[in-house]
């Protein structure tokens, strides 16, 4: 065979491949590619063309919605000029930087794909190779796909392993790389809790909890070219305290009661414990013992509120489960309308 031959074959087999990985990524349904943004101007323009590139290539219906997060430099103009060129781009902007965790709040609520893929704006995670690697994890039944960097070698790779191992040890989830790229079919969107401050690096503990099944893929790491980092050694200590606060509102937040009665429960027994010791000792040696005595009266007491705070937190989550399920029905509504009208379009090329 001729060199032009095989350079012809590996190009078919090349477009072969394309087209069958085209087919499976638009069993998918339509794609919204998130990019959260804070003074980007020299990275966001590469990341849209390369979305929009993925796009292209296998044919996937889609969009690329970017959220401006209170950039001082030229990051929404350089956005808004593509939004002009492009009706697959959209761009959502904050007056102030309001973080993460409210850039993806903000983008969540807006994006309309059938699945969702969160990128940076920095261009250390590349669309062109990402969005493949993480919808291809999607087709093999996953709810969530999270990245796994691979070639880090940034200061923070430590500190990193460290909470990593931590969240798995506390949640369970078999993970290599929490707070990294990620893909959401629709449904883990629309389950989410509302999100709190920095809790962006909980997203695969919140889907685990509630059933999602989670796949990691490897993805190339490549370091930033432009700009500087938002995120600092100064967020360890504060990640680690986020931590004990998802665990216990994953654990408790349904049956607060399980927490609260339980450690009452405790504090009362220990209470009627130490009388029953100090009743025993003036029985048999005529002694008292005031601070015992009153220290098994403040573990009572104590207890007692313990059991009282469990009762009102148990009220507070049933009108919470109220509010969500008249949510969900309200949801129904806007989406039956919506399908007995015209649906918003994603954009054309």
């Amino acid at each position: 065979m001729s060199v032009q031959a095989e350079v012809a074959t590996r190009k078919s087999e090349i477009v072969g491949a394309q087209r069958t990985a085209g087919d499976a990524l638009r069993a998918l349904g339509s794609v919204s590619v998130l990019v959260p943004a804070c003074n980007e101007q020299s990275n966001i323009s590469q990341v849209i063309e390369r979305a929009l590139g993925v796009l292209d290539a296998y044919d996937l219906d889609g969009e690329v919605v970017v959220v401006n997060d209170g950039s001082t430099d030229g990051t929404l103009a350089e956005v808004a000029a593509w939004a002009n060129r492009d009706r697959r781009v959209r761009v959502i902007s904050h007056r102030i930087n309001l973080g993460l965790t409210a850039a993806l709040r903000t983008g969540f609520r807006a994006v309309r794909g059938d699945v969702i893929v969160f990128l940076p704006g920095d261009m250390e995670s590349d669309p062109q190779t990402d969005i493949p690697l993480l919808l291809g994890k999607l087709t093999e039944g996953y709810d969530v796909a999270a990245g796994w960097r691979q070639g880090r070698q940034d200061g923070k790779v430590f500190a990193s392993r460290i909470y990593n191992t931590v969240s798995t040890w506390l949640f369970g989830v078999r993970a290599h790389d929490m707070n990294w790229i990620k893909a959401f079919r629709r449904e883990v969107i629309e389950a989410l809790p509302p999100l709190r401050s920095d809790w962006h690096r909980f997203l695969l503990m919140i889907c685990a909890s509630q059933g999602f099944r989670i796949g990691e893929v490897c993805t190339p790491y490549q370091p930033r070219k432009h700009g500087r980092s938002k995120y600092g050694f100064s967020r360890i200590p504060i990640s680690f305290l986020d931590v004990l606060v998802v665990k216990f509102l994953l654990m408790f937040s349904k049956k607060p009661m399980r927490f609260f009665g339980t450690l009452g429960a405790g504090f009362v027994v220990a209470g009627v414990g130490i009388y029953a010791y100090l009743l025993a000792l003036w029985l048999a040696y005529g002694k008292q013992q005031r601070p015992l005595f009153w220290f098994a009266g403040v573990l009572g007491l104590a207890g007692l509120l313990l059991f009282l705070v469990g009762f009102v937190a148990e009220m507070i989550v049933n009108q919470q489960e109220r509010l969500e399920e008249m949510q969900r029905v309200l949801d129904q509504i806007a989406e039956t309308n919506v399908s007995a009208g015209e649906r918003p379009p994603m954009g054309g090329r």
